[in-house]
């Protein structure tokens, strides 16, 4: 999920080159060198903003077995003051990192995915706030996934096991004990980030004093789970993806293909139709003819969103990550989603996007009703966007999450 193409309503017909890269005059932008077998950051890559923990214990999986060996990518904005009161925890969603904030650069490719909320003065006020992203467990930017070292040195590849949300959940806990921090001001993430926002304030909820959800479900729905394995056997179907253990494939003999289809059929899930016809409508790419192979304008910009997404990610973290997701479900275990929700009695803010055809608005509502110190009912974002616009429209956030952390989260600087 991103937020790096043009708004709504802009010119039509934003024109692509055929490998899916945005045109400059007839040229394009990017160079066209090979795609990587995996975009994974590996150890002994440079870390750029982020910070590397080691955790001493191993992660006991909730399906069972363990990861022996586990690390932690993060990034951090502010100071956490004396008393320890003032962090607030921010997680991102599938395609997301820890890099929330900050400019793009070699070990970023891309700008901070949150940019727009987190900074001096904005409504996450690092002159304030202590804001910490981590990369999430089985990612791929950092923290522990199929791409990291095993025990036996080589990657885990096909030998990752099964995780859920609340592993992942787990994992932030284990980093928030290394940093010092017993209890967050606030837990925020949309997306998958707001699964294991959510998964937080149930699993710890003298761990949170405060939690923001945006755009997602108490569990994850059927539609949403036959979307990603849809998704996932895009992949699977890619014979360059072998089985999970591509990493040794030199640069353009990996798994890209299948992961660039995984995510243009993701990608039309995060839009809506309105903002895709008023966009795209029927325009052909420019010097391409629809009718004799060539392509419409839509189908250039999929095609740039996939071959971003081959450059930046690894097709193994994009299915461990679709399967946790998959697994979401507050309720497993604890009596139904209405019981789970009522072990939260902090306040919440939860907000929903009216196009967002992916996590419809009825799935937040839910939550709102279901959580018992739900502030001012449900918040709707209204926006053309679909799911992304939890990425895209700051300005109805901002204020929310501001108004949010001044009356709520306990911090003082």
């Amino acid at each position: 999920m991103s937020a790096d193409h043009p708004g709504f309503g802009e010119t039509r017909n934003g024109q692509f080159d055929v490998g899916g890269h945005p045109m400059v005059g007839d040229r394009p932008r990017n160079s066209s060198a090979l795609p990587p077998v995996t975009a994974a950051w590996r150890e002994g890559d440079p870390l750029g903003s982020r910070r590397i923990v080691d955790l001493a214990d191993p992660l006991i999986l909730e399906l069972g077995g363990a990861l022996p060996r586990l690390q932690v990518a993060y990034e951090s904005w502010g100071r956490l003051n004396a008393r320890r009161d003032n962090a607030v925890l921010v997680l991102h969603a599938l395609t997301g990192d820890s890099h929330a904030s900050g400019p793009a650069g070699p070990t970023h490719p891309t700008p901070g995915w949150w940019d727009g909320l987190i900074g001096p003065g904005r409504a996450l006020d690092t002159d304030r706030y202590f804001v910490v992203c981590p990369n999430v467990l089985g990612g791929c930017q950092g923290t522990t996934g199929p791409a990291s070292r095993a025990p036996d040195g080589r990657p885990w590849g096909s030998r990752f096991p099964i995780i859920t949300v609340r592993d992942q959940v787990a994992t932030e806990a284990a980093l928030a004990d290394e940093l010092g921090i017993d209890r967050w001001a606030s837990v925020i993430g949309g997306s998958m980030g707001g699964m294991r926002a959510l998964e937080w304030a149930v699993t710890y909820p003298d761990r949170v004093a405060s939690v923001a959800v945006f755009a997602v479900g108490a569990y994850a729905s059927a539609e949403q789970i036959a979307f990603c394995s849809g998704q996932i056997h895009a992949i699977k179907a890619d014979p360059k993806w072998r089985g999970g253990d591509y990493y040794d494939a030199p640069d353009g003999d990996g798994p890209h293909v299948g992961l660039g289809v995984a995510r243009r059929l993701a990608h039309v899930t995060y839009r809506s139709e309105p903002e895709l016809a008023v966009r795209f409508g029927r325009d052909a790419q420019a010097h391409e003819d629809p009718l004799r192979c060539g392509r419409f304008a839509v189908q250039s910009y999929l095609d740039h969103h996939a071959d971003k997404l081959v450059r930046r990610f690894d097709a193994n973290t994009y299915i461990v990550l679709s399967a946790a997701m998959n697994s979401h479900d507050v309720g497993r275990g604890r009596g139904g989603v209405t019981a789970a929700l009522r072990r939260y009695h902090g306040p919440a803010i939860v907000g929903g996007v009216d196009s967002d055809r992916l996590y419809p608005i009825y799935q937040q509502q839910q939550i709102a009703d279901g959580l018992p110190g739900t502030v001012a009912g449900l918040r709707v974002i209204s926006s053309p966007y679909g799911h992304d616009a939890f990425l895209i429209a700051t300005d109805q956030i901002s204020p929310m999450v501001r108004e949010f952390l001044e009356a709520h989260a306990s911090s003082a600087v």
